[in-house]
C-alpha cells in the first residue's frame, strides 16, 4: 500500500493521482485532473503540470520558476468547495477549491475558482480565478 495521496481523498497515491501522474491513465473528470494537479504541485510533478494546461497557455509555463515554487511551498490540505459540470460527458466545467498551504513557517489559503476543458479528449486546465 502506498501512502496516502496529496490531494487528500483519503485513497492511497497509486490509486489515486499516481496513475495519472505516471500516464497509466487519464482523470475523467474535472475535479479529478484538478485533484491530481494539486498532487502535482505538492510532488513537484513540473511535468505533469505543464502537460495539463491548455494547449493555448502550455508555452507560457517557465519550467524553472515552477519547479521552484513547488519546492518553496508545501501542500497541507485541499476541499473541493463548488463544481459546475465536468464530468465524464462533460466537455467543460468548473471547480472552486481551497488549497491550505504552507510557505517560510506560514500558513495561506489559496482559494480559486478553475475552469476545464476537454482538448483531444483530455481534460485539461484553462484559467483559474483567485479570490483575493
Amino acid at each position: 500500500m502506498s501512502r496516502p495521496c496529496p490531494c487528500t481523498s483519503k485513497q492511497p497515491y497509486d490509486r489515486c493521482c499516481g496513475p495519472f501522474h505516471a500516464g497509466t491513465a487519464r482523470p475523467a473528470t474535472a475535479e479529478q485532473l484538478m485533484r491530481s494537479r494539486f498532487s502535482a504541485y505538492a510532488l513537484a510533478k513540473v511535468d505533469y503540470l505543464i502537460a495539463t494546461r491548455s494547449e493555448a497557455k502550455r508555452a507560457l509555463e517557465n519550467r524553472d520558476e515552477l519547479a521552484q515554487y513547488c519546492k518553496s511551498v508545501s501542500c497541507v490540505g485541499l476541499k473541493i468547495v463548488h463544481k459546475e459540470k465536468g464530468g465524464p460527458a462533460d466537455d467543460a466545467g468548473i471547480v472552486t477549491f481551497q488549497a491550505s498551504l504552507q510557505a517560510n513557517g506560514r500558513r495561506s489559503l489559496h482559494i480559486e475558482t478553475s475552469s476545464f476543458a476537454r482538448e483531444s479528449g483530455r481534460w485539461v486546465y484553462v484559467d483559474g480565478v483567485v479570490k483575493e
